[in-house]
């Protein structure tokens, strides 16, 4: 069964703006799937659709078998979880448990299974010491992990995500980004992710829609996405840099380079291959991806 089945939705906004223009979009259960798009592709609006923060003019979501518009607000909220850009638009109570405690005690659920989600959750995002922190006393990179650790809380079926690299530093970006794979790979979780930054991509995601101005331009897995340079540029988007350089060595250089490698590990290992063996020194260690 499908997570998640988009089919020939339209949005436009009150003043005019075409959002979405018909798209389609599918995540199978415990898929990784990148929405790829610069600002005002239409991203944004898809997964504020997907979580009924907005209501398509046209066109069908279905969520796990279910017509979006037939499921209840505790329903949708146990199938679908949204982590926003920005932290402050999502924390609001004093301290991190409250905090975190929220969406259980709205459920309902028994105040002894509200602390052991809360125990849960913060373990698994490695913010458990945080645990009684103050909100305001959070790092962005801790705030950002909370917000996450709220929306798990709730064990949605789907986990969509807007943005969640953005304003983190390089080691905050690898973190949240294997806490993610994680989920995704241990878990078995289904992740949707919207963004413009492309250079983990490659690492985590099963598929990338590449979306423009409301349409798909592209879907497929990474290998099949960077390598329409073209595509890339019409979607305002650029190539990973490993894969920038290697394309401008094959463009300009001349280097016989065989498609486009998307990390580190796979330039290491094409660019290896054209290098004389006698020149290689031995006994080096070997490179992951």
């Amino acid at each position: 069964m499908r997570a998640v089945d988009v089919q020939g939705t339209f949005f436009t906004y009150d003043d005019g703006t075409e959002a979405l223009a018909g798209i389609d979009f599918h995540v199978e259960e415990g898929e990784f799937v990148a929405i790829l798009g610069s600002n005002g592709s239409g991203k944004t609006t898809l997964i504020q659709l997907l979580v009924g923060l907005l209501k398509a003019k046209s066109g069908q979501i279905v969520l796990s078998g279910r017509e979006i518009g037939s499921l209840t607000a505790e329903e949708l909220y146990q199938r679908v979880g949204l982590v926003f850009q920005n932290p402050n638009d999502q924390l609001f109570a004093a301290t991190v448990e409250e905090d975190v405690a929220f969406g259980p005690r709205n459920l309902n659920l028994p105040e002894a299974e509200v602390q052991m989600r809360i125990t849960e959750v913060l373990t698994a995002v490695a913010a458990l010491p945080l645990r009684g922190r103050a909100i305001h006393h959070l790092s962005f990179g801790e705030q950002k992990r909370v917000s996450l650790a709220g929306v798990l809380a709730m064990r949605p079926a789907v986990l969509i995500l807007d943005e969640p690299t953005a304003g983190l530093d390089p080691a905050g970006e690898a973190q949240m980004m294997q806490l993610l794979k994680k989920l995704n790979r241990e878990e078995r979780m289904t992740v949707i992710l919207a963004t413009h930054s492309v250079d983990m991509l490659p690492l985590f995601a099963n598929r990338i829609y590449v979306l423009d101005h409301g349409r798909v331009l592209q879907q497929g897995p990474s290998e099949e996405i960077f390598c329409h340079q073209e595509m890339i540029v019409r979607a305002k988007l650029r190539l990973p840099y490993v894969s920038r350089l290697m394309y401008e060595m094959k463009r300009h250089d001349g280097v016989p380079i065989d498609g486009l490698p998307l990390t580190i590990g796979e330039a290491r290992a094409q660019l290896l291959e054209l290098i004389p063996k006698e020149m290689i020194l031995p006994g080096i260690e070997e490179i992951g991806p």
